[in-house]
């Protein structure tokens, strides 16, 4: 009967694994979400509850929630371990005034802020320390994954939010490391405990950095060139576990033992192969831990509490975000820039998850105080995704005066000019071979900071929007030869086409299309021409590929120029080598 529980259990997280989770991002929710929501619905405190009246629930509700423990710690370390994967001393040098000056900024005020307000709220030093530290991080997970749907992560935005992240995650193996030491009950204080932990993770940097050097990496080395992925893989694991074990036997935390080995292993040349290896576990076992988390959550027991809880969470998300915002702007940062990081940022993280576990597991917080806690971290986690949008829509019409964007436009427009809208990549390049030529450009663009630079550089460029009619006539559209759009947001692009052809029908519109279908919407909205992004790229690899497989240069390209007919129509008009 164990082991029949124990399957079926395991059988219930699969489900929510394969059903919860991808539902949950189709609705751009995060899946840690889905699987804490998981845990409360398919847990003894939700279901659950209802086994003795209805028994057929108990084939979908997981049984004894201690069962799936050590495979939750086990998520714990992968999670770690792939951290410290991620890190290297060169990107942490790149972005260091960021990364130590802003990241650090944003942690350790939001944490004094909340740390004081739960003091005098009557909670014990120790737990509102790990309170504190544990609603000050952000989600790593939600914040990327909306940065690179929004299409942002290469952004000021992105970077700076990317900057505060990283430090971020560099704070979880101390902080769950202070979580042990508080855990310890020795009554020494807080601060003896940090010093401990500061002088036992510096003896174990060392060691591990030692026997990484003179041991690891041969050995990897040796197992690339013998055995391959299967060797790699068994090595990796072997890695993990012995660097936890160093760390747990000199009395510090397992967690603290795998970000080092992650490290480690993130200097060396195996890195790439290791993360492919361990994600698909990582996804799981860390849903694992989540689900875990989510059983210990009661919300009858909530619901009766839910003005504090609703409260609670929109108290720190005003007041991370209002932290989040002056950190970024006493840093450099642009206010609209400033703005939307601080809408990513506001919301809690996963990892107040992980540390709350692990502070519960440790008896330093009592569970009563976690289960409300965990609370307000879920629902502010929840509202992310509306927070960020906002962030973006309010960014947008926030002008940063103090960048001189308005006061340093182009006094002179020349006659017979090419406008370029939207400077990011695409057009960039456009414009430097077009300068090459001696040709007159003129640019516009809605990102203040690259227009900005673009001033700084001697280009001729506009702030605002290139749809807007006082925008063109700023930037001479009566007497422009052409127009070249490179947005790349189709709604945006095929705006801006219809608003030069309702003030120059006669002009030659040029325009860039994501697909096939954005290029036919913009051909109905007024372009003359338009390149075929996805398509171009395809002709170009498949010219590539067909001189790999010996067909002439001369033969490869009259098939690729016959195909790109076949896609445009004009064979007059075909680009040569779009890009």
């Amino acid at each position: 009967m164990h082991y029949e529980t124990w399957l079926k259990d395991v059988a219930v997280f699969l489900v929510a694994a394969g059903i919860a989770a991808p539902l949950f991002r189709a609705f751009r929710q995060s899946a840690v979400l889905a699987f804490l929501l998981a845990g409360v619905l398919l847990g003894p405190f939700g279901l659950g509850r209802l086994v003795e009246t209805q028994p057929l629930l108990q084939f979908i509700t997981i049984e004894d929630p201690h069962t799936a423990e050590p495979f939750a710690e086990a998520g714990i370390l992968f999670l770690l371990f792939l951290l410290g994967l991620e890190m290297s001393f060169g990107r942490l040098w790149a972005l260091r005034k960021q990364v130590f000056g802003l990241g650090a900024f944003q942690v350790l005020i939001s944490a004094t802020a909340i740390g004081g307000i739960l003091l005098a709220l009557g909670v014990p030093t120790p737990a509102a320390v790990v309170i504190a530290l544990a609603l000050a991080l952000s989600s790593t997970a939600i914040v990327m994954q909306i940065l690179i749907e929004e299409r942002k992560a290469a952004t000021t935005t992105g970077r700076t939010a990317f900057a505060v992240l990283l430090f971020q995650d560099l704070m979880v193996a101390p902080i769950l490391i202070l979580v042990g030491f508080l855990g310890l009950g020795s009554g020494e204080g807080v601060l003896p405990a940090i010093g401990e932990a500061v002088i036992g993770g510096a003896i174990a940097v060392a060691v591990i950095a030692l026997a990484g050097r003179f041991v690891v990496r041969p050995a990897f080395q040796l197992a690339a060139s013998a055995g391959g992925r299967d060797m790699m893989l068994a090595l990796t694991l072997l890695t993990v576990l012995g660097a936890s074990v160093a760390t747990a036997s000199a009395g510090l935390s397992l967690a603290l033992g795998a970000f080092l080995a992650g490290l480690l292993l993130g200097e060396t040349e195996f890195k790439a192969q290791i993360e492919i290896d361990l994600e698909p576990f990582k996804g799981l076992l860390i849903g694992l831990f989540f689900m875990t988390v989510g059983m210990n959550v009661d919300p009858l027991a909530l619901a009766a509490q839910w003005p504090l809880i609703l409260g609670a969470a929109a108290a720190l998300i005003i007041g991370k975000g209002a932290l989040a915002y002056s950190g970024a702007r006493l840093f450099g940062s642009a206010r609209n820039t400033s703005v939307e990081v601080a809408a990513l940022l506001a919301p809690a993280g996963e990892f107040a998850f992980v540390v709350l576990g692990a502070a519960v597991a440790a008896s330093v917080v009592a569970p009563e105080l976690a289960a409300i806690i965990t609370a307000i971290a879920g629902l502010s986690m929840l509202v992310a995704p509306f927070l960020a949008r906002a962030g973006s829509v309010v960014g947008k019409h926030v002008i940063p005066a103090d960048m001189g964007v308005l006061q340093s436009a182009p006094d002179k427009v020349p006659e017979g000019h090419v406008i370029i809208a939207g400077y990011g990549r695409v057009g960039r390049m456009l414009g430097e071979l077009l300068l090459e030529e001696n040709a007159n450009i003129i640019a516009i663009d809605n990102d203040p900071k690259r227009v900005a630079q673009c001033r700084k550089d001697g280009i001729r460029i506009f702030y605002g929007d290139a749809g807007r009619a006082e925008t063109l006539a700023k930037a001479g559209i009566e007497t422009a030869d052409q127009f070249i759009v490179t947005v790349d947001k189709p709604d945006i692009a095929e705006r801006v086409v219809k608003a030069i052809r309702a003030r120059r029908p006669d002009v030659p519109v040029t325009a860039r299309a994501m697909d096939r279908q954005h290029a036919e919407a913009l051909t109905v909205a007024g372009a003359n021409f338009v390149i075929h992004e996805a398509a171009e790229a395809a002709l170009q690899l498949a010219g590539r590929t067909l001189q790999d497989f010996g067909i002439s240069p001369d033969a490869a390209r009259a098939r690729i120029a016959r195909a790109r007919e076949e896609i445009y129509g004009d064979p007059e008009r075909e680009p040569s080598n779009s890009v």
